[in-house]
């Protein structure tokens, strides 16, 4: 049977459509303090959190870290001084190989799991985020949601082409059962908190 068959025969065969649950929303606890708790499932995802005042704090942490020799890359205009300013595509993505550190921007970030929302308009290649080895994402404390129930609100009624929850580095433990860290993306991250 042939490739055209089989695609022939699954459209055929496709299950009919159901309409998506009403789910009543999880109530957020009232007292909660989403920034607290968005740090500690990021450092149980194995993310450095830094809470920083500026711009300026977020380029001498990267300083000190990186050398004048590793390819960074940022989609933060403010950024571009430390590192190569990707505003738009321009080239194949492949050329992104061999990036050392992608620091980019967060739409928002959820409390509950450490996980923050980023869409192809804000990284340009969708690539970016898992081919760099290291990863750093910069976030204001204002754009916290306490949960996923929340996080749907917030993408509600939006267009993208591509979006994704990050939640850490890359990580697999089906490898003998050992945690292998950057398995199918960055080997790490870290998030900078401003105000």
């Amino acid at each position: 049977m042939g490739r055209e068959e089989i695609l022939k025969r699954v459209q055929q065969n496709q299950p009919a459509l159901v309409s998506l649950p009403n789910i009543d929303e999880i109530p957020t606890a009232q007292n909660i303090d989403v920034v607290q708790l968005f740090k500690e499932k990021l450092e149980l995802l194995h993310v450095a959190v830094f809470e920083v005042g500026s711009l300026e704090a977020i380029k001498t942490t990267i300083l000190n870290t990186y050398t004048s020799t590793e390819r960074l890359v940022t989609t933060i205009e403010s950024l571009q001084d430390i590192a190569s300013y990707i505003q738009t595509v321009q080239e194949d993505a492949h050329s992104l190989e061999n990036v050392e550190l992608a620091i980019i921007p967060a739409h928002f970030g959820v409390a509950e799991n450490g996980a923050v929302w980023v869409t192809e308009s804000i990284v340009q290649y969708r690539v970016l985020p898992f081919i760099a080895q290291q990863l750093a994402v910069v976030i204001s404390k204002q754009k916290i949601v306490a949960n996923m129930h929340e996080a749907y609100k917030l993408t509600a009624g939006t267009t993208y082409d591509f979006g994704v929850f990050i939640a850490g580095p890359s990580k697999t433990a089906d490898i003998e059962q050992s945690l292998v860290l950057g398995a199918h993306g960055p080997k790490g991250m870290m998030l900078f908190l401003l105000p």
